[in-house]
């Protein structure tokens, strides 16, 4: 294990010496090791359930539930895009984006603790609402627009804030949050899963947790399910850990090798997704049926002003809804570029009807359109003929 704490110190010095670099070169080098001779420049997955450990447990390797020197290089590279130039940023690696999610809720929440949630946010919240309500935690929610939080903060633990919303892309003033709720003692997360660390960075906003689902747009293949959490309060970050040390919601060495390894594109995905997303969005508004469209990259979105005062990016997903849940449904069968798909941020553009899940407010014919890698001119084409196709 010599070699792997060898190379976590290397990669440590040679994240502070990219801390001034920018987004695409920050990406694809995070997290790798010092170069050695005649070593791979990202080592694969180390599978271990145990380590050879005589005498006194002290780590840095001691069992596989604990550590694994790929999470390890994983969480580096994480934290470098979360925080760069920060080495007061500890960053933790989940199975999944809810079990980074349900990590930071029951790891600083306590019986008789009050949390503030999104009511507009991702459709699972409800179930940990519940959940948290039967541990007997005050669960008090309000939508993400128009900061409208703020009104039910008072006495409460935790703040957790999800902008953009999933799925109707509202964005709230994270700085006028973070500001209100720590001068009445409370923490704040924010879920950073739509606008990732190159679109947002919350921590750099005042946030205490910056949290996402490495499942959608920051590994961006739709084959994995991943989760973390990043965060700079040592002892907050501590408990965190903790629970996933109790509930060994961890990721596989395999997944963290591969989350690595798609880091190194996510510029390049993030800033064509973005583009074309823009892109999709000005087409989408000149058609008649569709109404409620959002996408915060839009002069006119209502979303606008404070998605540019702190977003570098807009996001990929656009949603808007049709007259019809029928009318929605032709549209879905009739794309072909697209697939009739959950989740969001891939390289292949996906969308679907998210009254389906019947977890969301949204109209029956609500789409949320997640624009992948295609050719924006191709993409624009096969939607634009799909809304005619549908109308009959």
């Amino acid at each position: 294990m010599n070699g792997s704490a060898t190379n976590d110190e290397g990669s440590a010095g040679a994240a502070a010496s990219a801390s001034g670099a920018g987004d695409g070169t920050r990406a694809v080098r995070a997290g790798l090791p010092e170069p050695v001779k005649y070593e791979p420049t990202l080592p694969g997955p180390v599978f271990a359930a145990h380590f050879h450990l005589p005498g006194d447990p002290t780590g840095p390797y001691t069992y596989g539930r604990d550590e694994n020197p790929t999470w390890t290089r994983l969480e580096q590279a994480i934290g470098e895009l979360e925080a760069p130039g920060r080495d007061d940023v500890q960053t933790l690696v989940f199975a999944s984006g809810m079990a980074a999610i349900s990590s930071v809720l029951f790891s600083q929440l306590r019986a008789g603790d009050a949390v503030v949630l999104p009511d507009d946010g991702y459709q699972v919240l409800p179930l940990v609402r519940a959940q948290l309500e039967a541990f007997g935690v005050e669960v008090r929610t309000a939508p993400t627009g128009g900061d409208a939080q703020l009104g039910v903060l008072d006495g409460a633990k935790l703040l957790w804030i999800e902008t953009p919303s999933n799925p109707g892309l509202d964005v709230c003033d994270v700085r006028r949050l973070v500001e209100a709720a720590h001068a009445r003692g409370a923490l704040v997360a924010v879920d950073n899963t739509l606008a990732t660390p190159l679109g947002q960075r919350p921590l750099e906003l005042g946030a205490d947790f910056a949290v996402a689902s490495g499942t959608k747009q920051l590994t961006g293949h739709g084959d994995i399910l991943l989760g973390y959490v990043a965060g700079r309060d040592a002892e907050a970050m501590a408990a965190v850990r903790r629970w996933r040390k109790i509930v060994g919601a961890i990721a596989g060495p395999m997944e963290a090798w591969l989350a690595h390894r798609s880091l190194a594109t996510l510029h390049l995905r993030v800033d064509r997704q973005n583009a074309t997303a823009l892109k999709v969005a000005e087409a989408l508004r000149e058609r008649p049926e569709v109404t409620g469209l959002r996408y915060p990259g839009l002069p006119d979105d209502p979303s606008h002003k404070i998605a540019s005062q702190q977003m570098r990016r807009y996001g990929c997903v656009v949603s808007f809804t049709l007259p019809t849940r029928a009318r929605a449904d032709r549209f879905l069968d009739a794309l072909r570029l697209v697939d009739d798909a959950t989740s969001f941020g891939g390289v292949r553009s996906t969308a679907e009807r998210r009254g389906r899940w019947g977890g969301d407010a949204v109209p029956e014919g609500f789409i949320r359109l997640s624009v992948g890698a295609e050719d924006p001119e191709d993409l624009i084409a096969d939607l634009l003929r799909a809304l005619e196709e549908s109308a009959g």
